[in-house]
């Protein structure tokens, strides 16, 4: 049994234990109290301030491109400009040099001088000074050629002087004034045997013509367009028995008259008046008047031409029709066409001699009147390629035909037949390549299936066929070459039997280049197959020929 006194200090010792935890909770009690009159505040304790790592920067070193020598390939999509050209053959006529307003004058001046083998020499010039408006052009040509064959001899000159004048602020004078005079032998007699004088076999023509034209830049208040002219000249043809010498007078008076946006009125007048004095024959007139009315329609997809054309031959009247229409896709690749139509080829000494040089002078003049009717279609592929074909039924009244005379057959008489009808089938095709390279080529049937008064159609070509090529190889070379070709006419022999004429080819081909900033070389060959036709019966054209000279640029 413990002591007393143990039992008393066990119980001091659990009083002390009690006493102490109560301290101990009191103390905690009084750490954890919160003054909340105090406001909060941050006490910074250290002097540590944070600092961002410098970043590591990369360094780019930049090194030359390489040197890229391929050309670059560069594509123009350029529209197509189309010009809408009906059908309407025609006589060629000199007219003035029409000058565009709205294209920039260049003042050209050029001197080409050649020889070969069959020119002796060959000279050509032109030169031309002012501006759009005011401007003057002067164009020369001469040469004198000479075949192996005795007397085939050909002679030239040809000189014309052009010029355009502002008449105020909206009309223009254009003007022209022209000489020609050309020498020809007889020298397709048979037997080759005979014997003639250089005098005898010598026929020379002489043309001195001339234009006035006035026209108005933009149409009137009332949408009136006019372009009036005046047309002269004076023809000649002279050999060792005879000479002949005519005068030509030509005023046309056309208008067109505006209707708004698609109609028009067109209205034109021609006097065509010929004075003709044969050899040993009374003057021969013969004269021509025609007026043409006719409306007009045209929009994006169609063009509608209606009109006749009264005209009075030698006092005889004739209505010809004057209808053509053009039918056009969206994208303007496709085009068809058809028309009927009337027109008059003048019958001229000058006219015939520029078809035959080897025909003695006519005693008669008749105009050649022409009723056609055609349809076709014409358009374009890719913006480079184009193409046109056209089929026609004609009717030619009074067609000039040539025949061999029937003695040596060194000259060729004028005979007309009073109808000739004829189907023709006409076909184009070209390709262009911007100013770089162009091709054009075309082939033209014909079948005469009525002729009267006569056994074939004299001198006329039943099928031609042409083509040219331009290429600029490189900006200084460019190529040039020409093909003509056609089945042989018919003519006559001195028995009076109808025989055909061979077949002909002429390739002709050149180059010209530049060797100085102002100085070109040319080089031209023609008739490469030296082929020998005849395009008259007996009058065999000159071989293989070879020109070749300088163009001096100033």
């Amino acid at each position: 049994m413990p002591a007393k006194t143990d039992l008393i200090q066990v119980d001091m010792n659990k009083r002390y234990f009690a006493i102490t935890i109560l301290l101990l909770f009191l103390t905690a009690g009084s750490v954890f109290a919160q003054d909340t009159t105090k406001k909060k505040t941050i006490d910074i304790t250290s002097t540590f301030k944070p600092v961002l790592r410098q970043a590591v920067k990369q360094n780019f070193s930049a090194s030359l491109p390489q040197v890229d020598s391929s050309r670059p390939r560069l594509n123009y999509n350029i529209p197509e400009q189309k010009v809408k050209v009906p059908f309407l053959p025609g006589s060629i006529s000199p007219v003035a040099m029409q000058i565009d307003s709205s294209m920039p004058w260049k003042n050209s001046q050029y001197l080409k001088v050649g020889i070969g083998n069959i020119h002796i020499p060959y000279i050509q010039g032109g030169l031309s000074v002012g501006d759009a408006r005011n401007n003057i052009a002067v164009y020369g040509e001469f040469f004198a050629a000479k075949g192996k064959l005795d007397y085939q001899k050909n002679n030239s000159l040809d000189l014309a002087l052009k010029g355009t004048v502002a008449a105020g602020e909206n009309h223009e004078v254009n003007a022209r004034l022209g000489f020609k005079a050309q020498d020809y032998f007889f020298y397709g007699y048979q037997p080759t045997t005979l014997v003639y004088t250089k005098d005898e076999l010598k026929q020379k023509f002489q043309t001195v013509d001339g234009t006035i034209g006035l026209r108005n830049i933009n149409p009137t208040a009332f949408g009136i367009s006019y372009q009036p002219s005046i047309s002269f000249s004076s023809f000649s043809g002279t050999n060792h028995w005879y000479k002949g010498t005519e005068s030509n007078l030509i005023v046309k008076l056309p208008m067109q008259k505006a209707i708004g946006e698609n109609l028009g009125f067109n209205l034109g007048v021609t006097a065509d008046i010929t004075s003709f004095q044969p050899p040993n024959v009374a003057k021969v007139k013969n004269n021509l008047f025609l007026v043409d009315p006719a409306f007009v329609m045209k929009t994006p997809n169609v063009y509608l031409h209606a009109g006749v054309l009264p005209s009075w031959d030698n006092k005889i009247f004739h209505l010809l029709p004057n209808l053509m229409a053009d039918f056009t896709t969206n994208d303007k690749r496709f085009t068809f066409q058809a028309g009927w139509i009337g027109y008059f080829n003048k019958g001229t000494y000058q006219r015939f001699a520029g078809i035959n040089p080897f025909i003695i002078q006519p005693d008669t003049l008749r105009n050649n009147r022409v009723t056609e009717f055609y349809g076709g279609f014409k358009g374009s592929l890719a913006h480079n390629f184009t193409y046109s074909a056209k089929l026609s039924f004609a009717k030619h009244y009074s067609e000039v035909l040539f025949l061999n005379d029937r003695g040596d057959g060194k000259t060729f008489i004028t005979v007309f037949s009073p109808e000739i009808t004829m189907v023709q089938l006409h076909g184009e095709i070209g390709y262009t390549l911007g100013e770089t390279f162009s091709f054009k080529g075309g082939v033209t049937y014909t079948n005469f299936t009525r002729i009267a008064e006569q056994q074939r159609a004299w001198g006329l070509l039943p099928m031609e066929l042409n083509a040219n090529l331009r290429w600029t190889i490189i900006k200084d070379l460019t190529l040039k070459a020409d093909l003509f070709a056609w089945d042989g006419p018919t003519y006559q022999t001195k028995t009076g039997d109808a025989r055909k004429g061979d077949k002909a080819a002429d390739l002709n081909a050149g180059v010209e280049f530049k060797v100085l900033p102002k100085l070109d070389l040319f080089f031209q060959m023609n008739n490469i197959f030296n082929n020998r036709y005849m395009r008259w019966n007996q009058y065999e054209t000159y071989g293989f020929q070879v020109l070749g000279g300088v163009i001096f640029r100033l």
